[in-house]
């Protein structure tokens, strides 16, 4: 019986450590194709001269805003339009009086989206790309696992909430 306990506690260990092995070559495979397709597009559209952020997030100002500076706290007002890595339109409020509003830099956005908003002036516009891991993840919460996502922005207006 013991015996019998122990081989049984021996498979369950031994089947764990296999899915776990597995599962991290997954992983490295997903984030390796993510990176690909990233590269792939980057040098599909050549013309738009991205910078990559330290973070891994792609930035380009298509048009530097003339208004003020986000700054952490702002509300912000935003038109958006959201694409994948493929170029399928996944969401916009363009076209609708409905500006999306939010405080930038308090986590209220996914962390690429909010990280892009903080680089940008009011009335500006800008296009992003955004690995994965600062959008949805391995979730498949909201988008499929290892979703690269593109955005379009404009920053219609903020308003300031700082206290001076």
């Amino acid at each position: 019986m013991i015996k019998l306990k122990n081989s049984i506690g021996l498979s369950v260990i031994a089947g764990i450590i296999i899915i776990s092995i597995s599962s991290c070559n997954l992983t490295k495979k997903f984030e390796k194709e993510e990176e690909a397709d990233i590269q792939s597009y980057l040098t599909t559209h050549s013309t738009l001269h991205y910078v990559k952020k330290a973070s891994g997030l792609y930035y380009l100002d298509t048009e530097v805003g003339t208004g003020a500076q986000v700054v952490t706290g702002d509300s912000v007002f935003l038109m958006f339009t959201v694409y994948d890595i493929n170029g399928t339109q996944a969401g916009t409020n363009y076209g609708t009086t409905d500006t999306l509003k939010r405080k930038a830099g308090v986590g209220e956005f996914i962390a690429g989206f909010d990280e892009a908003v903080g680089y940008m002036k009011a009335g500006g516009k800008s296009k992003i790309v955004v690995p994965s891991y600062l959008a949805y993840g391995t979730s498949g919460f909201i988008m499929p696992a290892y979703t690269t996502l593109l955005y379009d922005i404009y920053l219609v207006r903020l308003k300031s909430n700082s206290k001076k």
